[in-house]
C-alpha cells in the first residue's frame, strides 16, 4: 500500500496506519470476505509476476502452483518487514523489495502478470504506476486488480470529494476513496478483459470506501 512521499527513494513510511492496517484492518477485512476476493483476483495466473503494493503479504498464501516466482513490491518499511515474513511460508517463490509503483527497478517486458490489490487508491499518481506496470508486463501480458473505487450515486461521490480533499488521506495512509480507477486502467494502455462491481463489506452503514472493483485487464500492444 503507497501513500505521500516520506524518506528515501522506493520508502513511505506510514507507522501508525502500517500498525493499524496489520493488526486490526486487514484481519477484518479478510474475516468479511476479502480473502476470497482475494483468491479470485489470483486464481489460473501462472509464470512471473510483480504484486505492488504487497502491504504485509497477504495475497502471499493464495497464489496458485502455477506461478513461478513473484516480485512483491511494498514502499512502508513496517509492512514490508512483515511481507518478508510472509513470504517464508507462501507457496510459490516471492521476494520482497522495497520500491514504489511509479517506478519500478524491473526491465521492460518481463513480467507476465502484474497485481494490484487495494493499492491504487493511494500511489501518489495512478496513471504513472498503471503506466510503469505496462511497462514491465509483456505483450498480452495481464493486470488483475482489485479496489476500491469511485461510487456510483452521485451523492456519495460528493461525500468522496470532501473526504479525500480533507482528512481521509491522513488517517489512511494516502488512501483515496473516489478514485476512477476503471478509467486510469483503460487510459494508461489495458483492455478490459473481465471486471465486477460490487460492494465491500456489507454493512447497513454506506461506506465512502464501499464500491470495489476487481477483475482483469491486458496489456495492449505499443
Amino acid at each position: 500500500m503507497n501513500g505521500p512521499s516520506s524518506g528515501s527513494a522506493g520508502s513511505r513510511s506510514h507507522p501508525v496506519f502500517a500498525r493499524v492496517y496489520a493488526k486490526v484492518a486487514g484481519p477484518a477485512l479478510d474475516r468479511a470476505g476479502a480473502a476470497e476476493h482475494r483468491r479470485r483476483l489470483l486464481a489460473g495466473l501462472t509464470g512471473d509476476v510483480v504484486e505492488v503494493g504487497a502491504g504485509n503479504g497477504l495475497n502471499f498464501g493464495h497464489y496458485p502452483p502455477g506461478v513461478r516466482r513473484v516480485l512483491a513490491v511494498e514502499p512502508e518499511p513496517r509492512l514490508r518487514a512483515l511481507a518478508r515474513e510472509a513470504a517464508r511460508t507462501a507457496p510459490v517463490p516471492v521476494e520482497v523489495t522495497a520500491g514504489i509503483a511509479e517506478d519500478l527497478a524491473a526491465p521492460d517486458a518481463s513480467y507476465d502478470a502484474a497485481v494490484v490489490c487495494l493499492t491504487l487508491c493511494s500511489v501518489t499518481d495512478p496513471g504513472a504506476a498503471l503506466s510503469e506496470l505496462r511497462r514491465v508486463l509483456r505483450p498480452g501480458g495481464e493486470l488483475r486488480f482489485f479496489e476500491h473505487v469511485r461510487a456510483e450515486s452521485p451523492g456519495m461521490r460528493r461525500v468522496q470529494r470532501v473526504l479525500d480533499a480533507t482528512v481521509w488521506p491522513r488517517l489512511a495512509g494516502g488512501c483515496h476513496t473516489g478514485r476512477d480507477t476503471r478509467a486510469a486502467i483503460t487510459a494508461a494502455g489495458f483492455s478490459l478483459a473481465s471486471i465486477d462491481t460490487f460492494s465491500f463489506p456489507e454493512t447497513r452503514v454506506p461506506s465512502p470506501a464501499a464500491t470495489h472493483i476487481l477483475g482483469t485487464a491486458v496489456r495492449l500492444p505499443d
